[in-house]
């Protein structure tokens, strides 16, 4: 059974950081890609970035520049680092692995979800 599980959110003010972990268990990290999303209240899911299995990027433009995500194949985990965050950064942040399943839009497995808060 595959679990995935994010922790690192937290309450920030402007301009502050916050790494975002996805720990995975029972699925190789290193075998699929993976996805970063979030949720803000009353909005719909938005896309947040990709790190595909050969090691490629890619960030919505909201975030670019000021997000990084990264993979340690050892721990299976797959990382966040959020730099000089805003109000609209507030969210639910899920992370989204494994292969990808219906119409290829997301992959097999999420996680919870972690609050984000960022207060101008």
């Amino acid at each position: 059974q595959v679990q995935v599980v994010e922790s690192g959110g937290g309450s920030v003010e402007t301009g502050g950081s916050l790494r975002l972990s996805c720990a995975v268990s029972g699925s190789s990290v290193g075998r699929y890609g993976t996805a970063w999303y979030r949720q803000a209240p009353g909005k719909s899911r938005e896309w947040v970035a990709s790190l595909a299995v050969g090691g490629a990027t890619n960030y919505a433009d909201s975030v670019w520049g000021r997000f990084a995500i990264s993979r340690d194949n050892a721990k299976n985990a797959v990382y966040l680092q959020m730099n000089s965050l805003k109000p609209e950064d507030t969210a639910v942040y899920y992370c989204n692995t494994g292969p990808l399943r219906g119409s290829g839009e997301y992959r097999e497995y999420w996680g919870q979800g972690t609050q984000v808060t960022v207060s101008s």
